[in-house]
């Protein structure tokens, strides 16, 4: 591709860039396959991927041990006032977190190449699209990039001479010095990386980590921390959920979108294959949705991403088999194993374990090892396009109307398995009190009872208690045409610990509840916590579940939530004078219906 482009910004911001981190090279990104060849190529040759003789233009990575997830407590939301970070974000003031990082950024692309590459989050030229720009010296950050955005010249069309686009800068921090042989996984020391965002400027910073949220900056970054704090801004919405077409056997379509916590089954249900027959799931999006009101009032959404960024450990042909149909060539593996035929191996993708592979530290490992075979966050690239059951219209730059909201969490008790909302800002106090309790994939102790609000709070670019606000002034815009909102929880067990529901796609009998309470073809019973399915409106046909388990399952103890009420108080209490008085009323409300 020619090098620079027609934007002058975009130019005047690169040469900076350069003279700052002194790449050897600067490459401008085109996008195309030979590029994206030529990238793994120049990995081959260093050694860094492992290709898969199973699985057709397939590589494995291996990253260095310190650089395996995103770090939470090296990500910054960089304000001028502390108070606008809010409490769930780590606040530097700019100009100390800017001094710092242009030290970090002093000279470390030498002996690199810097890659320049223009990238859209959603279809390009969307109306409800962004543009970005990512320098960065990773070829693997280029090639999960062409996978996981739409990195193309076209980007630069659009963006003309006077677009806007959202500057990343990204660096692993591992200058080489002529004649140095290059690491298999280059990065810097933990206490050295920061992914920071300066969302007063729309600007991202990113040091010393080449893995995943870290590095592909157009993912966590812009899509949720940057995006959610534009979105406010400029009226529209930019969330952590999937969203999926639900089809009924009349034919009518229903489009959903759902917020979880992770190891909740997110992918799972954006993947689903229904078990109650007639109906039939698509899949737009597994992660994140963008939101905008369009010319008919309604909230349309579009998934900005162009590939699945998933966790491999757990996904199988029992849990997932869209997503296993989707691994099947194209892939960018990450700390997963390697099996002695030449495949990838994860805890949970099989029955049976394979007798010898090499694990993700690239050590020989038999099922008497005492360590796993792949790292829990082990994970996969993908282009969404090759999902079986991809939505035609998951492209459609205009988005698609939103019918249902749904928030849920993990909860082995208290919660039943579906509930929906009173109104709108009932929907919103549910989705601001939204809690999981803690498995490996989170930080802190297993089964601590985390809020975790809209599955946001790791990616809210700003003080919480004004996104609750947003959500509020986005249903007072949308009024009658608002999305219903309801709250789900497949993880309920019994005394003994075992799961009451069998979930994967017998979820579907839910969603077709939703579905028929949007159309008002069905009743509902009200309790103090929503309204709840009057028994026997469930479709349960076909499913082997006894009646003792379905009380269980849809069981409202008053007591046990009473209980929950101190905790929200707490929880609240975190966002002080923000806090909007509409989410204290529906507390109040709340407190009166349990009497």
């Amino acid at each position: 591709m020619k090098s620079g482009s027609r934007n002058e910004k975009l130019n005047t911001w690169v040469k900076e860039v350069a003279d700052l981190c002194r790449p050897d090279s600067i490459t401008w990104c085109d996008g195309s396959k030979a590029e994206y060849g030529r990238m793994m190529a120049l990995m081959l040759e260093r050694g860094m991927a492992v290709p898969l003789k199973k699985r057709p233009n397939s590589f494995l990575f291996r990253t260095d041990p310190s650089d395996v997830a995103r770090v939470e407590d090296r990500t910054y939301i960089s304000t001028r006032s502390q108070e606008e970070a809010g409490p769930t974000n780590n606040w530097v003031h700019p100009d100390e977190l800017k001094k710092t990082m242009r030290g970090l950024y002093q000279g470390c692309m030498k002996g690199r190449t810097m890659y320049v590459i223009p990238f859209s989050m959603g279809p390009i030229g969307s109306p409800i699209a962004k543009i970005g720009v990512e320098l960065t010296d990773s070829p693997y950050v280029v090639c999960n990039m062409h996978i996981m955005t739409r990195v193309s010249a076209k980007v630069l069309d659009v963006l003309g001479e006077k677009g806007e686009f959202i500057p990343c800068l990204h660096s692993i921090g591992a200058p080489l010095a002529p004649g140095q042989k290059d690491a298999l996984w280059p990065c810097a020391p933990i206490e050295k990386k920061y992914i920071s965002h300066f969302p007063e400027e729309n600007l991202i910073w990113s040091y010393g980590s080449g893995y995943g949220g870290n590095a592909l900056l157009g993912k966590k970054c812009l899509a949720l921390r940057i995006a959610s704090n534009m979105a406010r801004h400029e009226g529209w919405m930019a969330e952590h959920m999937l969203i999926l077409r639900l089809t009924s056997p009349e034919g009518k379509r229903y489009h959903i979108a759902a917020a979880f916590p992770s190891a909740c089954g997110k992918t799972n249900l954006a993947m689903m294959q229904p078990s109650i027959k007639g109906w039939k799931c698509e899949c737009i999006g597994d992660d994140i949705a963008w939101m905008k009101v369009r010319g008919d009032n309604r909230l349309h959404a579009i998934n900005p991403e162009a590939g699945f960024f998933g966790v491999a450990p757990g996904t199988s042909y029992g849990t997932n088999p869209m997503a296993m149909d989707t691994l099947k060539k194209d892939v960018i593996f990450t700390n997963c194993a390697l099996t002695d035929d030449g495949d990838v191996w994860w805890e949970g993708m099989t029955d049976d374990s394979p007798a010898h592979a090499i694990d993700w530290k690239g050590r020989d490992w038999t099922p008497a090892s005492k360590d796993d075979a792949a790292h829990a966050n082990a994970r996969f690239t993908a282009p969404a396009s090759q999902c079986p059951i991809i939505c035609p219209d998951w492209e459609n730059p205009e988005g698609v109307a939103i019918d249902i909201f749904i928030f849920g969490g993990r909860r082995s008790s208290v919660v039943p398995l579906v509930t929906e909302a009173y109104s709108w800002d009932h929907g919103v106090f549910m989705g601001a009190t939204a809690a999981s309790e803690t498995t490996s994939a989170n930080i802190g102790a297993v089964g601590n009872l985390r809020r975790d609000p809209f599955a946001m709070k790791p990616f809210c670019g700003y003080h919480m208690g004004d996104y609750f606000t947003h959500w509020f002034t986005m249903g007072d815009t949308l009024g009658a045409k608002a999305p219903k909102i309801f709250y789900v929880n497949w993880f309920r067990k019994s005394p003994e610990g075992r799961f009451l529901w069998p979930g994967f796609s017998d979820n579907s009998r839910m969603l077709k509840w939703m579905c028929q309470r949007v159309d008002g073809k069905i009743g509902a019973k009200e309790t103090p916590i929503g309204l709840m399915p009057k028994e026997g409106d469930l479709d349960l046909s076909g499913l082997d579940i006894s009646s003792g388990n379905m009380k269980a399952l849809m069981n409202v103890d008053l007591k046990e939530w009473k209980a929950e009420v101190p905790d929200i108080e707490k929880h609240f209490a975190l966002f002080g004078s923000r806090l909007p008085e509409r989410l204290k009323k529906q507390l109040e409300e709340f407190r009166k219906r349990l009497g």
